[in-house]
């Protein structure tokens, strides 16, 4: 009974099995039919062919695997990436100073201004590329580097210390590649360039800005940063500026100082001896510019540590933003108490105050001495826009206050509250200043920081001073009364930033006494 039931199965399987030989057979026999109709040439290219692939899945297998990354290349490729991130925070930065500038500024000045704020970083990038690179961070004396035009010359980055072999000794401490290096300063020089837009802004000449950026970038920022972080002679005194105080603000704010100062106050700015004010025509956007800043200042600080250090990136990263927020919570009181309502003009300067004031200290102190430092930068800042206002200085945005003053203020907060060497892993004897004086460290550090002001301060009067009035004696430097009165976007750039959009009350009623120009 079982031989005759299990007999059909295996003759089922028996079919099954021939059916998938014929199959295969017959798809063998088409194979074959295929190649037939090919021609001769075409027959003899299949075995040559078959070789090939026999030969590359042969020297496939055959190659010997890479080797893994060394730490010490995981370590250059991850600080490299931390500081191209923070170089790409900070030229964003430029959005923000677009958005607050025009924001500040009256419609009919829009255009004008957010084509200074875009240009301006093209020029730097020219002209930080073809010398002030070199005159900053090449070697040369303690006054102004001497190698490295055109970003050329011996270089070994990102080898570092004694391994360092090239012209641009200054940065040899930082082991990313030479671009990583040049990428980051650039978008300082331009950071510090951008600052005099907003002072001179709403009556300046297009073409007189553009020269004077060139020569900002190019020649007084580099000498004066050469000084400072290329090796010159304020660095072997001991002064310290960690991210720029001093090296990019109080530089960027004296040029719009004098700036201001030779191109006189905007038409109705002053009246029967008073102070008017002109307001900004979109605060919204200068809210936006504010914001914008505050994130850029995460690259801007933090980046300055040139490495991905989790704890030194960290607390920076702390330290600034404690000083911002106390800055604006400050500004915000001073006003309210000072001029009777919470001005939102100086709730952003507060903040970019206390942003300014922490940038030379941030590494260098605890996160509550920040919380101090932007209290008192939002408090300075108030009583300095009024102050300026009233001594015939027009500063349409502030910036002169923001990063002239509290640049000041933030690089003798270095000699004030540094904590001293040994406090912070990435603080040691030769990477920052002596204890402060309110942590019982001595006038000594206050007393470098107050010479690297002073000595600052007075060569970058001397050089925008001289670069300015030979602007005005050959080309001019500020528009036509008719120009003024009509708008620079028209004026200068024949074009409105709202076209088609109701414009703002003219101001025509001015004398002529309080429509004159030129203070200096």
């Amino acid at each position: 009974m079982y031989k005759q039931k299990s007999n059909p199965k295996k003759r089922h399987q028996s079919v099954r099995n021939y059916g998938e030989f014929s199959k295969s057979n017959s798809k063998v026999k088409r194979f074959y039919l295929a190649i037939k109709r090919l021609t001769p040439s075409w027959q003899a290219c299949l075995p040559l062919a078959c070789l090939i692939v026999l030969g590359w899945g042969y020297a496939a297998v055959a190659q010997t695997p890479p080797a893994a990354p060394t730490t010490a290349e995981l370590k250059v490729a991850l600080d490299t990436l931390w500081v191209a991130i923070a170089a790409f925070l900070v030229f964003f930065m430029n959005a923000g100073f677009c958005m607050l500038e025009t924001g500040f500024c009256r419609q009919k000045n829009a255009v004008n201004v957010l084509a200074k704020n875009l240009i301006v970083f093209a020029l730097a990038t020219v002209a930080f590329w073809a010398i002030g690179f070199a005159f900053m961070f090449g070697d040369g004396n303690g006054f102004i580097g001497l190698n490295g035009f055109f970003l050329s010359g011996e270089d070994n980055s990102p080898a570092t210390g004694d391994t360092y072999k090239g012209v641009f000794s200054a940065l040899s401490w930082a082991g990313v590649p030479l671009a990583a290096k040049f990428l980051f300063q650039l978008v300082f020089a331009g950071t510090a360039a951008t600052i005099v837009s907003g002072a001179v802004a709403e009556r300046i000449k297009f073409v007189g800005f553009l020269i004077f950026s060139l020569l900002l970038v190019g020649i007084s920022y580099a000498i004066t940063g050469h000084w400072i972080w290329g090796g010159g002679w304020l660095a072997k005194n001991g002064f310290w500026d960690f991210a720029g105080c001093t090296v990019v603000h109080s530089v960027g704010g004296w040029a719009a100082l004098m700036g201001a100062a030779f191109l006189g106050p905007r038409i109705g700015k002053y009246q029967d001896k008073q102070v008017v004010a002109l307001p900004g025509h979109n605060m919204s956007i200068a809210t936006l510019g504010c914001l914008i800043l505050w994130l850029g200042w995460f690259g801007f600080n933090p980046g300055s540590v040139m490495a991905a250090d989790p704890s030194a990136i960290t607390h920076i990263a702390l330290t600034t933003n404690m000083a911002a927020a106390t800055g604006g919570i400050a500004a915000t009181i001073t006003a309210w108490l000072y001029l009777g309502k919470p001005d939102l003009s100086m709730i952003i300067n507060g903040i970019l105050a206390g942003l300014v004031g922490v940038t030379a200290a941030c590494a260098f102190v605890s996160i509550g001495s920040a919380f101090i430092i932007g209290l008192i930068a939002g408090v300075i800042v108030v009583f300095s826009v009024t102050f300026f206002d009233k001594l015939g200085i027009d500063d349409p945005v502030g910036a002169t206050s923001v990063h002239l003053v509290c640049g000041i203020w933030g690089t003798l907060a270095v000699g004030l509250w540094s904590v001293g060497p040994g406090v912070y892993s990435w603080y040691t004897e030769t990477l920052g200043p002596a204890k402060g004086l309110f942590l019982g460290g001595g006038f000594g550090q206050l007393g470098v920081q107050l010479l690297g002001v002073i000595s600052v301060g007075g060569i970058s009067v001397l050089l925008s001073s001289i670069f300015w009035l030979l602007l005005k004696a050959t080309l001019g430097i500020r528009v036509s009364k008719q120009e003024e009165l009509e708008g620079l976007d028209i004026g200068e750039h024949g074009m409105e930033a709202y076209s088609g959009f109701l414009k703002e009350a003219e101001a025509t009623l001015f004398s002529e006494a309080e429509s004159s120009v030129g203070k200096f």
